[in-house]
């Protein structure tokens, strides 16, 4: 080949290059465009909608008249079906929002006590905590129908246990519960077969325990408020792998694609409100300041780019956003105003 095709040849592979990276840069752009944040108002009776492209509040919706007045909890999105699961804590159900137009789908029942609820990685199943029955509710997201009601185990309960959050793993093969309200330094983290719902496992962890995992190692993430520690453990056998010291650490968030767990520091006033740590060494990567009290919850956009945070409490109403920079620590970047009592949020591509 002489030098004159050569150089044709190179400039049509960089042509090809550039488009290449300008749709791919155009693609991601749209989506970002089309995803949103979704925030459960609990002394509102309302979810908000935020752009992620704008963090500009979209509308509020209100959930459905019930025998009491309602009382949104958490939120979670599934791409089957592409809808908006919201636990109303009051009326012992959850409400199915259309994560198209917000219009609901479907009520459906649950335990009395609705807490926090997750979807698998597949979006099939949704378990429900429901912390008066001391039950979880499993729901298939599929056909909107409640597969069971699971009674905690009984010792626990009898201890004074009640469930709190859970998690399941990517695959739906294993969920894990924690359970507070026990007397003394330690409650609960319980890991179930997540078709059987036999319990597998169990390990004491902190006090006011919350639950994380990430896809890229074998752990489970469990910050403690009340402890003031974020521990580690093998998913598989619950053997404690690591402690990491984290003022009253309790919202908990990862990124699909990233390396990095982010927790609240729900009682320090806003000082230190995020806490960032690095999944490969467990070790505090650093901390940003938020600019209001009892950051509570958090959300990551699917790239992990930008971050949300709810801040809890009757009369508060804003969620507050961070870039996430190079250094994976998050830059605050504005506010936003929905209604009262932000509590869980999620993020909606």
């Amino acid at each position: 080949m002489n030098i004159k095709k050569r150089l044709v040849v190179l400039l049509l592979l960089a042509f090809s290059l550039l488009t290449a990276s300008l749709a791919a840069a155009q693609g991601q752009e749209a989506s970002r465009e089309r995803g949103k944040v979704v925030v459960a108002n609990r002394a509102s009776g309302t979810i908000s909608v935020i752009s992620a492209e704008t963090d500009e509040l979209l509308g509020n919706y209100d959930l459905p008249a019930g025998e009491n007045t309602p009382e949104p909890m958490y939120v979670v999105f599934t791409r089957t079906g592409n809808r908006v699961f919201v636990g109303d804590r009051a009326n012992n159900r959850v409400v199915v929002f259309s994560a198209r137009d917000f219009s609901v789908e479907d009520v459906i029942p649950a335990g009395a006590g609705v807490f926090h609820m997750w979807a698998d990685g597949r979006g099939e199943r949704l378990w429900v905590n429901n912390d008066i029955d001391n039950t979880f509710t499993v729901i298939d997201t599929r056909n909107l129908t409640v597969v069971a009601t699971v009674a905690l185990p009984a010792d626990l309960v009898a201890m004074g246990g009640k469930p709190h959050d859970v998690i399941l793993d990517a695959e739906g093969n294993n969920a894990y519960v924690t359970l507070l309200g026990f007397a003394g330094d330690n409650d609960y983290l319980v890991h179930y077969d997540a078709h059987t719902f036999a319990e597998l496992n169990r390990a004491p962890v902190g006090k006011d325990p919350h639950v994380s995992l990430t896809f890229h190692n074998e752990f489970i993430y469990v910050p403690a408020q009340n402890s003031n520690l974020v521990s580690v453990f093998n998913r598989h056998t619950l053997e404690l792998v690591d402690e990491i010291a984290a003022p009253g650490a309790h919202g908990a968030g990862m990124p699909l694609s990233g390396q990095v767990f982010y927790t609240t520091n729900l009682t320090g006033g806003g000082t230190d409100g995020l806490i960032a740590i690095d999944l490969r060494t467990n070790t505090i990567l650093g901390t940003t300041d938020t600019p209001y009290a009892v950051p509570h919850n958090i959300a990551l956009t699917a790239a992990g780019d930008k971050l949300y945070v709810t801040h809890s409490g009757g009369t508060s109403d804003k969620v507050t956003v961070y870039e996430i920079g190079h250094d994976d620590l998050p830059v605050y970047q504005g506010e936003v105003t929905v209604e009262f009592n932000p509590f869980g949020l999620t993020y909606v591509p």
